[in-house]
């Protein structure tokens, strides 16, 4: 039940039970476990365009995080075949063990284009209340995503040193110590600081600017996240204190937030952006990327103070995809160049943060 009154009936699987949430959707057709374990998608219930769901099971090699931080799946049709030596369970078990809820049967492309229309909005999905006046007033009751922080509900509780799971190889030299700090991110990300020569050692996201400068970190990572980048004030008085201390890179969240810590205003998409085809412009090289996306806010370039200046520009909606600072050492995207839609066509923005570590360190 979305809160405009518009109901969709299905067949539950995984978990039962009812949960509500913001529900959003996602035009990738492949990677939904990737999309289950990111932590920027707590608090939604996640709605896949693609119409044949499963069909490639799961394996926890694939887990971004250690747990499934989505609200609920909504999907057209549950696959009942597995055709992957990898996988090691099925997705309806995937989802029953780890207590999530999962939505099949319904129209997926009525669901999709009512959010396109409306927006993102609240809803309820239940395998127990199927009263439409109880669920309509139980989705309508839920708080709007603006305005929350849900990043203290999935930021890790200690400082903790990044080991890799596997040996992908690493680029040779003396790794930089980098403080990554957790709004919610994704384990891809590490890999690929840590093969760039970088030794993460990820930060809760209240960590105070003392407490990162201590650990004595070549530089800062601010990563992706869940929730409102507003609501995330003691993260932005941090990264405001920290700003030319040490050279900085932002992913998602983190580009909101340091963006936030520079003046600029962030505002809610409409939709938002999540997918795997997103066309972003790198306005210095004129380069077309095509990248994988997962926010529902963004920045608003106009806010941006003179000395940030635009990096990539987002060719669906015009909409502001990275920045630079330009005396200072920090750059931030707003989608994810660890994902591989392109499958590799922003992967230069982690040479890019060692040669600006680098450079920083040779001054």
């Amino acid at each position: 039940m979305l809160a405009d009154g518009t109901r969709f009936d299905g067949r539950g699987f995984g978990a039962g039970g009812e949960v509500g949430g913001e529900v959003v959707f996602n035009t990738a057709m492949t990677g939904y476990q990737e999309i289950l374990t990111d932590p920027s998608y707590s608090g939604q219930l996640v709605t896949l365009t693609y119409p044949l769901i499963g069909n490639y099971g799961s394996t926890p090699e694939d887990d971004q995080s250690p747990r499934i931080h989505s609200t609920a799946l909504i999907i057209k049709e549950l696959s009942g075949i597995e055709s992957n030596h990898r996988s090691d369970k099925q997705l309806g078990d995937y989802l029953a063990d780890a207590g999530v809820l999962g939505l099949d049967g319904i129209d997926t492309r009525e669901l999709v284009l009512r959010l396109r229309t409306a927006g993102a909005m609240n809803g309820v999905i239940s395998t127990a209340d199927l009263d439409s006046a109880s669920l309509l007033a139980k989705a309508q009751a839920l708080p709007s995503m603006e305005g929350q922080d849900l990043v203290k509900g999935v930021t890790c509780a200690r400082p903790t040193r990044f080991e890799p799971k596997e040996n992908y190889g690493r680029r040779e030299g003396k790794p930089f110590k980098v403080a990554a700090l957790d709004f919610g991110i994704k384990r891809n990300i590490l890999e690929l600081l840590w093969r760039e020569g970088f030794d993460p050692w990820v930060l809760p996201a209240d960590a105070s600017p003392r407490e990162v400068l201590e650990l004595e970190p070549d530089a800062i990572f601010c990563s992706n996240g869940p929730g409102d980048p507003a609501a995330v004030t003691y993260a932005i008085d941090s990264l405001r204190e920290l700003v030319g201390k040490r050279p900085m890179f932002g992913i998602c969240l983190g580009h909101q937030l340091l963006a936030l810590a520079l003046g600029a205003k962030t505002f809610k998409l409409k939709f938002g952006h999540r997918g795997a085809n997103h066309p972003v412009r790198d306005e210095q090289t004129g380069r077309i990327e095509i990248t994988s996306q997962n926010h529902g806010f963004c920045v608003d370039p106009n806010t941006l103070p003179p000395e940030a200046e635009t990096t990539h520009l987002n060719l669906n909606d015009n909409t502001l995809e990275g920045f630079r600072h330009t005396h200072l050492p920090l750059f931030a995207v707003q989608y994810h160049p660890e994902a591989s839609p392109g499958p590799h066509d922003s992967a230069y923005l982690f040479p890019r943060f060692r040669e600006m570590v680098e450079g920083w360190k040779a001054r």
